[in-house]
């Protein structure tokens, strides 16, 4: 990941919390003058955001310092630490508004429309501009985040096409509707990207990169009379990490086992692959690992 784009990340997510912590309050404020336990829902919702971007701009920008002696690999998964934080915070916070909202599905309670729809299209621009800044997202906290952000201009979407129904006609049970709705969508979400976080903190294959390809590609170098014992994972989600054993023929140069590893690097960095480790084995040399 190259310097810029881990500058840009951190700017971009330092613009959306501000944007979400201003209009928060607003929300906030909003929801109680409105009375629309739809857009108090989505207030904790967005305050829960506030506090992951928040956690976010805090752990993106601390995962930019280079390796040591503690962390070889550097503090790139610091990223994605706070990407499952994240994640268990919304996941909280979405059980809290069921319990809150579900209640008013049997006590309905007509809210001020016209309030609603003066906060709703103010979502929509907030919320809207952050997840415009985010977008383009390459590392997992990123993705969250943005993910996030994306599901609030949806919901605040809907929550303003509920409210000019509620002006027009009696029916404050949308509002109930609109919120329990909103949150079950959320929670699926939220579910699905804590389960690709979690994938990526035991070390599992990235879904970027098709591994059986990429080593067909190497197969077909010369010199290279097999490929074994490859391992592939990301630091966090972004930054792809790939550890193989290329078997040679026993009449290889030193020079050409060095372009080879030249060659192979080249076509791993075109993949994606920003770390890639090459053991060297010769065809009559018995791999270490004794299965391989």
């Amino acid at each position: 990941m190259s310097h810029n784009h881990s500058h840009h990340s951190t700017h971009n997510i330092r613009v959306a919390f501000w944007l979400n912590f201003v209009f928060t309050i607003f929300e906030i404020i909003g929801g109680l003058y409105t009375n629309s336990i739809a857009i108090l829902s989505d207030a904790l919702h967005d305050l829960g955001d506030t506090i992951a971007l928040g956690l976010a701009w805090f752990l993106d920008n601390f995962s930019k310092k280079k390796r040591d002696a503690k962390y070889s690999y550097g503090y790139g998964r610091f990223s994605l630490l706070s990407a499952f934080i994240n994640g268990i915070i919304l996941l909280c916070g979405s059980i809290f508004i069921l319990y809150e909202a579900i209640p008013r599905l049997l006590n309905p309670i007509q809210p001020n429309a016209k309030g609603m729809i003066l906060l709703a299209l103010g979502g929509v621009v907030f919320n809207g501009i952050a997840a415009f800044r985010l977008r383009t997202g390459k590392t997992q906290n990123e993705k969250i985040v943005s993910w996030h952000l994306l599901e609030d201009v949806l919901g605040w979407v809907t929550v303003l096409i509920g409210s000019v129904v509620m002006l027009f006609w009696d029916v404050p049970i949308v509002d109930a509707l609109l919120s329990v709705g909103f949150t079950f969508f959320i929670l699926i979400n939220i579910f699905k990207n804590l389960l690709a976080t979690v994938r990526i903190f035991l070390q599992a294959k990235p879904d970027t990169i098709n591994e059986n390809e990429f080593i067909k590609t190497l197969n077909n170098l010369p010199h290279i009379i097999a490929i074994h014992d490859t391992h592939i994972w990301t630091i966090d989600g972004a930054k792809i990490v790939f550890t193989l054993h290329v078997v040679v023929h026993n009449s290889i140069q030193t020079h050409e086992v060095i372009e080879l590893k030249k060659t192979i690097r080249t076509i791993g960095h075109q993949q994606s692959i920003e770390h890639l480790t090459i053991e060297v084995e010769y065809e009559d040399e018995e791999c270490e690992l004794g299965n391989c």
